[in-house]
């Protein structure tokens, strides 16, 4: 009978504040922080310091990149490490769109002023916009030759009009040939900005200024400056000019030939025309930090200017008003005129004018991104409030002081940290993990950190401060904790008093291992000084000052037995359940087996190639499983000391292995960001557990191997549980094989460009396995339908000449469905396809289904089915196949209906929503004139040169 294993199953990751590979951000109200946590996205509340929220989408398993609010306040845009954005949702925490078309990491998001519309920046070095409404991809705009690093649109500010201006400017603008799309500007590693004219869908501008990557840049929001930063020292501050945007550039060359030609006239040499830039240098802004910029980001009240650099700090700068920058001037020319200088006559400001060095908000670590809270109102806050995800996994919030008139005695306020998150993770890489004899509680070391969490909650129960540690261990009781440290101590720890009791110096070296021994009164210790410690447990009467010298209660202690001197240094340490056997492991790559009782000499392991890292003894005490650098795990017999197997199980040094116990399974931990279940009697991999984002150092299994918890490089404790789920080899490596035929299938689906006609606009589609799979269920829903059509047609024939036919017998599929319409049931099938996934499908589909489907898309306009669907197909086959359709004179007819019948459900539709819209328009007018009242001054009093003066108008809302 073929053996059947049973299946492990991520239950929870914790451990993980904010990761490093993306973005904070404030939500609309700036009590929340929207955090990055690898594959999730956590919601916090900033005060209580607690989880509010977790997006996580079941099976997703790569990392975020990049996170956007919309301004609707509720849909929140996060991309991904594969090139996927999903639109959550902060009150459900659910995401309904997900949007596929980059074919490298998500590494920018914007959202336009409306919300409807989204633009992305990736490694792949394009840009998608999408239509968050319709949940496509419009068009990929190429042009970069490196990673997108920001995108954002740049939309003229509006002015309130009423619909009758809105639409006479719709109109001029419509003639002028100047659209109202808007324009998109991006950067990149390429040193360039880049402008898009989002209306032709080409670049209008090229920005060539900076000499190094371009990481950030931001625009104001009068939207007529950008400054960006690069790995430059200063930053470069830009002037957008919207004369020469809002002219089309017919206009502008026309313009720059007029004097040419007036030149030509006159007998000038003619120079090489040259259009006019809308964006020019304003000027430079000079930093303190000299590392590259990393976040430029404007305050929403668009008075402070932030600038994050790759260090320890945030620089914040002050915009001027007007007043202060004439003030500014005057102060200017007036110390010129003191140094003798030649005063400037021009009135021109410069960018030190109007932009000055406000404050620098420093910070203990590494700044990782920033967010400004969403307050507009800075002077009835009182300080500017600002989200900092710092890059050794905490989240801090700041308050910079306002700008205040300095006095003789007075200095500016520093900045201050308000609040902290850093209870729910470690700063560093998780060293070591040990469990309680029960299970219930979990405790995780690492450097200068030892962190205990209850198994089932996932919460943080103790904090305790430790050296380097190495190793630890909860000792009999599940009381106290022993953690193993880098400069040779054993920490001793009382969880009821959350307080260290005792400091041994064990060893002169590192303290590689340690283990409590099975019968439960004592534990070994493995160093890097060549030494084995054998300790025994003692109790002895606590010394702290104070109190009662007659009644001092007794606490617990370690004290040293015996010692065995190695030749080289100890790595590992393991006792054999049945306590007869201790293993030690090396650095010289053997492990030597020792009797416990008289620690003579049993066996010698030798066979690895490198250092063995860890080991462990299966409970029968029968087998030793030894891992190595050498990334080989190798399975012994304590017996005779024979090599059962030796198996290549990681593409990198194996960290960890641990039987299950009263079984031969056992599981490997790997720097290749990898668990491996294995079977230690066959000898085959059960099952590969995936999902760190770094190495992962430890892993520790429950006693009867009810779950596995790893601990990982990327900070995250990671729950592996054990289901009732049966799991068979041949299918695994089945499964196996097929997920890399796929993964080999989609590289080989790729568009790439191989004229290398640098063409800049191309459809946003990607082809993946989803929509080959969307595609073939369309063509197998067609070749039912078609012969359901067929045999309901031969019949209707042959009952119109009065010839004998059995009633046709109709497919179980369409039966199941409720007897549905074969036209009907290839529209249900459509319309399951996913929207962003719909034109890849289509591209699957040979030409004779093609044929097929246009028929039946006839027959839905004729219904009123789903128009809007309808005319998206008809658009996209049309432009697929435009070639074929014209050369098939049969087409006709058919294509002279679908006209015939869309253009008359669209009339429909557009009389329809025309009506909608006026009678919207109505209700608004007689709402304003119910809600408003309008005052005239009549008599206006007559000015100094005797002409009356304007009426005054006044709109008072009631």
């Amino acid at each position: 009978m073929v053996k059947a294993y049973l299946r492990y199953e991520p239950a929870q990751t914790f451990g993980v504040i904010a990761s490093s590979q993306s973005n904070i951000i404030y939500d609309h109200e700036g009590k929340l922080a929207i955090a990055p946590a690898l594959e999730e996205v956590i919601v916090w509340d900033i005060k209580k310091g607690t989880q509010i929220g977790k997006w996580k989408e079941s099976g997703n398993k790569a990392e975020v990149t990049s996170i956007a609010r919309s301004p609707n306040n509720v849909d929140y845009a996060v991309g991904y490490e594969d090139g996927n954005i999903r639109i959550w949702n902060i009150n459900s925490s659910t995401s309904n769109v997900t949007l596929n078309g980059h074919k490298g990491a998500v590494t920018a998001l914007s959202f336009d002023a409306d919300g409807t519309r989204l633009v992305s920046g990736s490694k792949d070095t394009d840009i998608i916009m999408w239509d968050v409404v319709a949940e496509v991809g419009q068009y990929r705009l190429k042009g970069h030759k490196d990673q997108v690093t920001q995108v954002a649109f740049i939309e003229r500010p509006s002015v309130e009009i009423n619909t009758a201006e809105d639409a006479d400017m719709d109109a001029e603008n419509a003639v002028t040939g100047v659209s109202r799309a808007g324009f998109v500007l991006s950067s990149s590693k390429d040193t360039l900005l880049k402008l898009w004219d989002l209306s032709t869908q080409h670049c209008r501008e090229t920005v060539v200024g900076h000499r190094t990557e371009v990481w950030s840049f931001a625009i104001n929001g009068k939207k007529d400056i950008i400054i960006s930063g690069s790995s430059e020292q200063p930053l470069k501050v830009w002037k957008l000019d919207w004369s020469v945007l809002t002219q089309s550039l017919e206009e502008l060359e026309a313009e720059e030939q007029k004097p040419q030609q007036e030149d030509a006239m006159e007998g000038v040499e003619n120079q090489a025309p040259a259009l006019k830039k809308a964006i020019n240098l304003y000027g430079h802004l000079p930093r303190s930090s000299r590392d590259r910029v990393i976040t430029v980001q404007f305050h929403p009240s668009q008075e402070y200017i932030g600038v994050q650099a790759a260090d320890k700090s945030v620089e914040l700068y002050r915009v001027r008003d007007h007043d202060e920058i004439r003030k500014k001037m005057q102060r200017r020319k007036r110390r010129q005129k003191e140094k003798g200088k030649e005063v400037e006559d021009s009135d021109e400001i410069q960018v030190e004018d109007e932009f000055t060095p406000h404050v620098i908000v420093r910070t203990p670590v590494k700044v990782r991104s920033f967010d400004f809270a969403p307050v507009t109102d800075v002077k009835k806050a009182g300080s500017i409030q600002m989200l900092t995800a710092l890059i050794n996994n905490t989240i801090d919030v700041y308050s910079a002081p306002l700008p205040v008139k300095k006095t003789a005695n007075e200095d500016q306020p520093e900045p201050v940290r308000m609040h902290s998150l850093d209870l729910q993770g470690h700063r560093g890489d998780i060293r070591t993990l040990a469990l309680s004899s029960d299970d219930e509680l979990l405790a995780s070391a690492s450097n200068n950190m030892l962190k205990v969490w209850n198994v089932k909650t996932a919460s943080c129960i103790r904090t305790l401060e430790c050296g380097f540690a190495l190793c630890c261990a909860f000792l009999p009781g599940n009381r106290h904790i022993i953690v193993g440290t880098k400069t040779g101590e054993l920490e001793l720890f009382d969880l009821a008093s959350s307080a260290i009791i005792e400091t041994i110096k064990a060893h002169d070296g590192a303290v590689y291992s340690l283990q409590v021994r099975p019968d439960k009164r004592g534990l070994v210790t493995g160093s890097a000084d060549k030494d084995v410690k054998f300790w025994d447990f003692d109790m002895v009467e606590d010394t702290t000052p104070g109190g009662n010298a007659q009644a001092r209660p007794k606490r617990l202690t370690l004290a040293h037995m015996r010692t065995l001197k190695m030749s080289d240094e100890v790595l590992c340490v393991k006792y054999s359940p049945d306590q007869n056997l201790v293993a030690v492991s090396l650095l010289d790559t053997t492990v030597k087996v020792f009797y416990h009782d008289t620690l003579k000499f049993f066996l010698s392991l030798y066979g690895h190639k490198l250092p063995v890292l860890s080991m462990d003894i299966s409970s029968d005490s029968t087998l030793i499983a030894t891992c190595s650098a050498d990334k080989n795990v190798k399975l012994w017999g304590l017996d005779f000391g024979d090599c059962h197997k030796s198996i290549f199980a990681h593409s990198e040094s194996i960290m960890a292995v641990q039987f299950v116990w009263g079984t031969h399974y056992f599981f490997t931990a790997s720097k290749d960001k990898t668990v491996k279940y294995w079977d230690g009697d066959k000898f085959e991999n059960i099952m590969k557990l995936e999902g760190h984002h770094g190495e992962v150092w430890s892993m520790v299994i429950s006693k009867h191997g009810t779950f596995v918890i790893s601990g990982s490089h990327d900070r995250s404790l990671r729950v592996w549980e054990r289901t009732e789920e049966q799991l068979f080899l041949e299918e695994e490596r089945e499964k196996e094989l097929e997920e890399l035929y796929e993964s080999t299938l989609s590289g080989q689906m790729e568009k790439t460009d191989l004229n290398g006609d640098g063409n800049e606009l191309e459809s946003a589609g990607k082809q993946t396995m989803e929509t080959l799979k969307a595609g073939e269920k369309i063509i197998e829903a067609l070749e039912l339908a078609d012969e359901d059509q067929l045999a309901l047609r031969a019949y209707e024939q042959a009952k119109s000449r009065n010839l004998p036919a059995a009633v046709p017998q109709r497919n179980p599929i369409l039966i199941a469905m409720g007897d549905l319409p074969a036209d009907k049931y290839v529209l249900t099938v459509v319309e399951k396809v996913r929207a962003n996934d719909l034109e890849e499908a289509l591209l699957v589909l040979p030409f004779s289904q093609v044929l097929s489907l246009i028929n039946y898309l006839d027959q839905w306009a004729k219904k009123d089915w789903n128009i809007v669907l309808v005319c998206r197909i008809l658009f996209t086959l049309l432009k697929t196949h435009h070639h074929q359709i014209v050369a098939n004179r049969m087409m006709r007819p058919m294509l002279d209906s679908i006209r015939f019948n869309l253009r008359s459900q669209l009339q429909k539709h557009k009389d329809t929503m025309g009506y909608n819209r006026a009678a919207l328009t109505y209700m608004q007018r007689d709402y304003k004139s119910r809600h408003m009242t309008e005052f005239q001054d009549e008599e206006g009093p007559a000015s100094q040169d005797g002409q009356e003066k304007k009426r005054k108008f006044v709109n008072v809302t009631v």
